[in-house]
């Protein structure tokens, strides 16, 4: 396969999942084999939902509607244009995927193949349903996928290079035990905003959008809020109101009346809206169902401990605050060049 037949079938897996919207799911009259597909991937988002009570539908197809506008021709040339696939030597490489969002590790797939290597894939175990169909259908639509693309459960032997993603403590693990091996090794990371009190009501509740999609529980979430001293959070619990029906939500719900509970008995100062509570706290990573947040003096203050904490964000959400910012509302819709920790993938797959 050449590079030009390899962004060919991923364009034709993005319209497979083009028919799987927020809007709902509808079957299409011009899907390469999608009399064999459609039903068995339909049947898998039910089993995804059943095995994981945080993949709602909705949550999957929101993820499902991302994947297939961002596997369009134009955005995976555009994104592939300033690399050089012309001297890649095949390599087995080896992803440890995550499982707190639908197909987070995805990207990684996606870079392994589209590059030219084989790929090894060890899912999470909260999210299995999904990624084999889809790697079916690519063998289908691609002969030249067959052979190149290998699920296992058990202990990763033989390969070459791994791109690995889990928690701080399973980081140590993985550098450890792939330590003779190339590898991008993630950890923990969350997002955060930073407020001015000048932010207009569309932009507030966009932000709402960052805070609660996936309950929370992706890296691209925020968690942590950025505010002047003095700021009022009457305007920010105002926008965030129309996510209330979270509340219905039974595994939200646990969560939200335990770190409750946790919160009242301890005696800390929170502040809650029957949904989200917000707490005063130097930590990046907070509970489901509260937001922490932190005051700043002055924004070059501020952006010294934005750099100083680096290794600990993936996205900084603002407005006129740095280069590298994320307009409300658009975290959970990278782009493909968004590289998860920063760490460009396909730099690293093409020098192994």
């Amino acid at each position: 396969m050449n590079l030009d037949q390899r962004i060919n079938a991923f364009v034709k897996l993005g319209n497979f999942l083009s028919q799987f919207t927020s809007e709902g799911i509808q079957k299409k009259d011009n899907i390469e084999h999608n009399d064999l597909f459609f039903d068995v991937f339909n049947s898998q988002i039910k089993l995804a939902q059943e095995h994981n009570g945080w993949f709602t539908k909705n949550n999957i197809l929101f993820t499902l509607e991302n994947w297939s506008k961002s596997l369009e021709n134009k955005n995976l040339t555009e994104w592939l244009l300033k690399y050089n696939f012309n001297n890649v030597n095949s390599q087995k490489v080896a992803i440890v995927m995550a499982g707190n969002i639908p197909l987070v590790g995805f990207h990684d797939f996606l870079s392994v193949l589209i590059s030219g290597h084989e790929v090894l894939v060890k899912q999470s175990s909260n999210d299995k349903h999904l990624l084999p169909i889809l790697a079916k259908y690519l063998e289908h639509v691609e002969p030249g996928f067959k052979g190149k693309i290998t699920f296992t459960e058990g202990k990763l032997e033989n390969l070459d290079a791994v791109i690995a993603t889990g928690s701080d403590n399973t980081a140590r693990y993985f550098e450890y035990y792939f330590k003779n091996k190339p590898s991008v090794i993630r950890k923990n990371r969350n997002s955060v905003a930073i407020l001015t009190g000048k932010e207009t009501e569309e932009q507030l509740k966009a932000l709402s959008e960052d805070i609660f999609r996936y309950y929370g529980l992706g890296c691209r979430n925020v968690s942590k809020l950025y505010v002047p001293k003095e700021y009022n959070f009457e305007a920010f619990f105002k926008a965030m109101y129309h996510w209330n029906p979270i509340i219905n939500e039974n595994k939200y719900a646990n969560n939200y009346d335990y770190n409750k509970a946790v919160y009242l008995m301890s005696e800390f100062d929170m502040l809650e809206n029957g949904f989200l509570m917000i707490k005063e706290d130097t930590s990046f990573s907070s509970p489901i169902a509260t937001v922490f947040y932190e005051y700043y003096e002055n924004q070059d203050e501020l952006k010294k401990l934005i750099d100083t904490n680096a290794e600990n964000i993936q996205c900084v959400v603002a407005d006129g605050f740095s280069k590298e910012e994320v307009p409300f509302g658009k975290t959970q819709h990278p782009q493909l060049h968004d590289y998860a920790d920063g760490v460009d993938t396909i730099e690293f797959l093409l020098k192994i």
